[in-house]
């Protein structure tokens, strides 16, 4: 039911005030549709209630939506989306929502996408924009990882939506370590920015259940993986999928990963019947939600492009990766690495590549830094808006046929804005990488970030790096997202080292300054225009 009783809001409120209480005493976060006596009208006067996850999906939401409803972001200004833990107030929001929108692509934190799925009522709609925009003609570009290594750059992934087995975009596959065989010692981990560690899968004390790895739908993450002992390793997973927290998990399959670690990995594979073996380049093994099972993707360089990624797949029977003597690391002092052996050990090691808990899907998620997406995402919202309140339609295309028109312009601006500086110095370093929608729109190349994602801290590659690009290219100014300046000391150290100017600029947030779509993007050409020229 869309429209309610207001008479009925005060009794709601006490009703829904009752479940927010009985949740922190309890101290657990459950659905709160849960609450047996709660009512879930709308207690609004008769006008939509509408519930986004960013402040610039609030805006464009409301310049569709004008005066016949109420819009409200999960994510609040100057906030990170990346990752911010909603609280209980922005819980109730979605509660009384009749849609709700989100960007996804895995944009938001993974906690507010359960959220979403948690607590809105039974038939409620939850589009993503960035997936549905597609329709209206929106350009998505695919995350290309380009880390050059001198070995394989392993990961895991999750491959499909998994769609026939009801799964959610806040579902999660686990993927178990069974067993293994192999002549030593077996790790995989994960090492943060400035050297915290997670391990994952560890051989030496036996798996017991506990060794995994967690995944949302459409997913990868980069693991280290470590050997003790030259010879053949043989790793066994096995997949589940929870749909949701309190569903029993749907087994997906199992497999065996072979790894061939010091010796000639072509007799490996000869002798094994395998027909690929992984050398170099990124590569993943995913569990295939489409098809069942999993399977190896390699991205292949040579076929990709800026737009396009190419991969090649193959059966993991058919897969032996190799990991070379040039892999041969010594473990560092220090009791954070104990658990790969003794310090000044020699270790086989093929490495993450990308420090930080880092995970992410195939594609950028900031498709609104090309305008001409805000404009499919605008024609999107009015699409669903019409469905879900039909009578007032017209009203709402209405709308977006006006503001639309007007980001025309905008896009018109933003590009005559930026032609204005010289081509050799439309150059874009920034806080994190969430521009290159912005570059391959408006001729902008996108020379270097702090980190790819701003929920981790830059390590000291990532800052030598940064400080090479500057030099090299002579960037003249980098650029700071307002509300990551906290986290962000690095860039203003570096620039302040080359005597260079930091400008602000917005990438997945408002604030005071800046708190609307197109004064967004306006201000980004004109700073772009200002700091570069």
């Amino acid at each position: 039911m869309i429209f309610g009783n207001s008479g009925n809001a005060h009794g709601l409120r006490s009703r829904l005030r009752r479940c927010l209480a009985a949740l922190v005493s309890a101290a657990v976060l459950l659905p709160l549709a849960a609450c047996s006596d709660f009512d879930s009208s709308n207690p609004h006067n008769g006008k939509l209630n509408v519930v986004t996850t960013t402040g610039i999906l609030k805006d464009l939401v409301s310049n569709v939506a004008g005066d016949k409803a109420n819009v409200s972001a999960i994510v609040p200004d100057n906030a990170d989306p990346h990752s911010y833990e909603p609280s209980l107030r922005k819980i109730r929001d979605i509660v009384y929502a009749d849609v709700a929108f989100s960007n996804y692509m895995l944009l938001e934190e993974h906690s507010i996408i359960k959220a979403l799925d948690a607590n809105l009522r039974p038939g409620v709609p939850d589009v993503g924009l960035a997936e549905s925009s597609v329709k209206h003609a929106a350009e998505v570009i695919p995350l290309v990882e380009d880390v050059s290594l001198d070995t394989v750059w392993l990961g895991l992934a999750v491959q499909g939506a998994g769609e026939q087995y009801g799964a959610k975009r806040s579902s999660e596959v686990e993927l178990t370590a069974t067993g293994m065989q192999g002549p030593g010692q077996l790790t995989a981990y994960q090492t943060g920015s400035f050297g915290d560690v997670s391990v994952y899968f560890n051989s030496a004390d036996g798996f017991d259940g506990k060794d995994k790895v967690s995944l949302p739908t459409e997913a990868h993450t980069h693991l280290s993986w470590g050997f003790s002992k030259p010879g053949v390793y043989k790793l066994g997973l096995k997949a589940r999928l929870k749909v949701s927290d309190d569903a029993p998990p749907i087994t997906l399959g199992s497999t065996t990963m072979v790894f061939a670690v010091g010796v000639n990995s072509q007799t490996v594979a000869k002798k094994l019947g395998a027909t690929k073996v992984l050398d170099e380049g990124h590569a993943d093994l995913a569990v295939d939600m489409d098809k069942g099972g999993f399977i190896y993707r390699a991205d292949n360089e040579q076929k990709s492009s800026a737009t396009h990624l190419q991969r090649d797949y193959y059966a993991p029977k058919d897969v032996v990766v190799e990991v070379p003597n040039k892999a041969l690391h010594e473990i560092p002092a220090g009791g954070e690495y104990r658990f790969l052996g003794n310090p000044r050990d020699q270790i086989y090691l093929l490495p993450q590549a990308v420090l930080g808990s880092h995970v992410h899907g195939d594609i950028d998620p900031h498709l609104w830094q090309n305008v001409r997406n805000g404009i499919a995402y605008v024609q999107t919202i009015a699409d669903k808006l019409a469905q879900v309140d039909p009578k007032n339609a017209a009203y709402y295309h209405q709308r977006a046929t006006a503001y639309t028109d007007k980001l025309a312009g905008v896009d018109d601006y933003v590009r005559k804005t930026i032609n204005q500086i010289p081509p050799s110095r439309r150059l874009l370093v920034t806080t994190h990488d969430a521009f290159a929608y912005l570059g391959q729109a408006y001729g902008v190349k996108i020379a270097g970030f702090v980190t790819p994602n701003p929920a981790t801290e830059p390590s000291l590659a990532d800052r030598k790096k940064l400080t090479q690009t500057i030099r090299n290219l002579k960037v003249p100014a980098v650029f700071l997202e307002p509300n990551l300046r906290s986290r962000s000391s690095v860039l203003q150290q570096v620039a302040d080292e080359n005597h260079i100017r930091v400008c602000p600029i917005y990438g997945d947030t408002f604030d005071g300054k800046v708190n609307t779509y197109i004064d967004m993007m306006r201000y980004n050409a004109n700073i772009l225009k200002e700091c570069l020229s």
